[in-house]
């Protein structure tokens, strides 16, 4: 099988990443420790409770190294587990699959700890009528997988780059010298998505009389959002964001937002524990 997301060459990351870890030597300890005809069955298992995200990529990088090797996944991503379950069985060349080991446990346990973390903050604001978005804030080059790994774990994507909605910032209100103006400007462009941020109440009226579509309210306590969603009124979507922990997301979600954002889950997630241990044939 093999993993297909749009936007993303698994065989590209594939090959990158084997070449990063393998370098121009190769994995001199398996070719010194490892007989050539050596097999090897092993188990990949969580020790942790998580949302698996990345198995069919992990088993990319055995079926590169070995293409005849058996594998089974045992879970689909998505899948919620608790510790001690069995996510992936092969059998294979044993310098084959040793050689492939890290790259492929490192891609699902960012990923799964991504989904992971990603389902708390779900579940925090589960009944409040709020979505959770995810943002830019990923590892350069892995965004499509990050990304990938929230919808895994129940978010829904924001937008996916610079290039598909226009997101107007305080930098960028600085320099066309107000939210209206700026909002304007890329009406005027004929951008169909304008998402505007706002950090105070006054702003509101000028973004959406100048044609915002979408409204960020930046770094608002519950009691100035719950007042600028009665303001805006169900005339474009609102996005609560700023420092948004698992703490305080349930209080925020509850002010009636559509959305709240959260670049922790793909910025500070920590990795999940899963291994890979030999078994019995």
């Amino acid at each position: 099988m093999t993993f297909v997301l749009d936007g993303f060459d698994t065989d590209a990351f594939v090959t990158a990443t084997l070449a990063e870890d393998m370098g121009e030597g190769g994995d001199v300890t398996s070719a010194a420790v490892i007989p050539a005809g050596a097999r090897f069955t092993a188990v990949m298992d969580s020790r942790d409770a998580i949302i698996v995200c990345g198995l069919e990529i992990a088993a990319a990088f055995f079926r590169r190294m070995d293409p005849d090797a058996a594998i089974e996944l045992l879970v689909a991503d998505g899948a919620q587990v608790p510790p001690g379950t069995a996510l992936m069985r092969i059998t294979g060349g044993a310098r084959a699959l040793l050689t492939a080991e890290r790259s492929a446990l490192n891609t699902v346990q960012h990923l799964s700890g991504i989904a992971t973390l990603t389902r708390a903050y779900v579940d925090r604001i589960a009944g409040t009528g709020a979505t959770l978005l995810d943002t830019r804030k990923t590892i350069p080059g892995l965004r499509r997988l990050e990304k990938y790994a929230t919808r895994t774990g129940g978010a829904k994507n924001h937008r996916m780059g610079l290039w598909d909605a226009a997101m107007i910032k305080d930098n960028h209100v600085a320099v066309a010298g107000g939210v209206g103006p700026a909002a304007a400007l890329a009406k005027a462009a004929g951008i169909a998505d304008i998402i505007v941020e706002v950090d105070r109440i006054d702003q509101i009226a000028p973004a959406l009389d100048a044609g915002a579509t979408h409204l960020l309210l930046d770094n608002m306590p519950p009691a100035m959002l719950r007042e600028a969603v009665g303001i805006v009124a169900g005339r474009v979507p609102t996005e609560a964001s700023g420092g948004v922990t698992l703490e305080t997301i349930r209080a925020i979600a509850e002010t009636g937002v559509t959305y709240v954002s959260v670049g922790r889950i793909t910025q500070s997630a920590p990795a999940a524990d899963i291994g890979l241990d030999f078994a019995a044939a």
